[in-house]
């Protein structure tokens, strides 16, 4: 049985296809705003609880164990039966369900990025599998050669063939229109600032336990993650971009069957690598410090936050998302959390200090 968190993004959408392929009871389901499409979920799988994120909306659920708001998931999630759970939240709502599941003995698969970024110190990476086309990447490559680096790819972000000048002037729906996905709001925006990618590194170094990994432009998004290996000879991991293949992998371990067509590789043309630079994508100047200092995570994810309602509000400009994040990570960077307790409340001051 699996428990769903975040059924109606495109991560539980997903994992909804992959459990109803290989025959898993989905026990629970959470979900934000689209009731409908949520109701929907409910008649095709029957969960045995679920969860919302507005009290307002109970009454909308087609459901008789209907439980609301942040402390619902948490009360959800510790009466289910399920031995996986899909954390598929967005943004810092996600970290308590993941630090939950952690404490009932759940093993967890993780979309929700931010519980690592944020906590990744506080959580327990052996019952982890993330739901990552990087990552999973990484570790389908694994093996018991020694590596001396590890890169994820990143696509460049809905801007990233645009001239500096025009990059200053883009709005919120502009950085929305990613050349090779849909996605959320957040992550997509994320992408176009690479605070994404930034973000991914930090959740590579609590997984795979090293801080020798970088990032590189991609622009086909085809080769997803690569291995340096001590030998000096280097791995990729190629795939289409579709997330159903980590999120199989992460509810079933094994597979031996197709998930995923395979890639027609003499229809794929040239595939290039770029550097990411700074000038382009200034959050990128503080990568190799926060790597050594990953508590920091809180403060990028929390002033993130923020900038990206202000940038969405029309109170910053794109590259004003940057200044406001390494703003913050500037003025938090002797601050840091040993408790959960204590990452809520950097949290809360990071962003109290962001909309001062």
């Amino acid at each position: 049985m699996i428990a769903l968190l975040g059924s109606t993004g495109s991560i539980g959408v997903n994992t909804l296809e992959i459990a109803s392929r290989f025959d898993r009871v989905v026990e629970a389901l959470s979900a934000g705003d689209n009731i409908a499409l949520l109701n929907k979920q409910i008649a095709q799988f029957h969960p045995k609880y679920v969860a919302i994120k507005n009290e307002q909306d109970r009454e909308k659920v087609k459901h008789a164990r209907v439980f609301c708001g942040s402390e619902g998931i948490l009360e959800m999630l510790s009466l289910c039966e399920s031995e996986i759970v899909v954390n598929a939240l967005v943004g810092f709502a996600g970290l308590a369900p993941t630090i939950r599941a952690q404490e009932l003995g759940k093993k967890i698969a993780l979309a929700n990025k931010e519980s690592l970024v944020v906590a990744g110190a506080l959580i327990d990476h052996s019952n982890i599998t993330p739901i990552d086309s990087e990552h999973f990447g990484l570790w389908y490559l694994q093996n018991e050669r020694a590596f001396s680096k590890l890169y994820i790819t990143a696509s460049g972000g809905a801007l990233r063939d645009w001239d500096s000048d025009k990059m200053a002037k883009a709005t919120f729906k502009e950085a929305l229109n990613h050349p090779n996905w849909s996605m959320g709001d957040k992550i997509t925006i994320d992408s176009a600032t690479m605070t994404n990618k930034l973000f991914e590194l930090l959740e590579a170094k609590w997984l795979f336990n090293t801080d020798k990994i970088d990032a590189l432009i991609e622009k086909r998004s085809i080769i997803h993650a690569l291995i340096e290996f001590k030998d000096g000879s280097t791995t990729a991991h190629l795939a289409d971009v579709d997330m159903k293949l980590p999120i199989a992998f992460a509810l079933n371990q094994k597979i031996d069957e197709a998930i995923l067509p395979p890639l027609d590789l003499a229809k794929i043309g040239a595939i290039e690598f770029q550097e990411i630079q700074s000038s382009r994508y200034p959050i990128w100047q503080i990568k190799d410090h926060l790597l050594v200092h990953p508590h920091l995570g809180v403060v990028i994810n929390a002033a993130n936050e923020e900038a990206i309602l202000k940038f969405k509000n029309e109170q910053c400009s794109f590259f004003g998302m940057s200044d406001i994040v390494l703003d913050a990570y500037k003025s938090f960077d002797s601050l840091k959390a040993n408790t959960l307790e204590e990452i809520i409340a950097i949290d809360k001051e990071v962003r109290d200090y962001v909309n001062a």
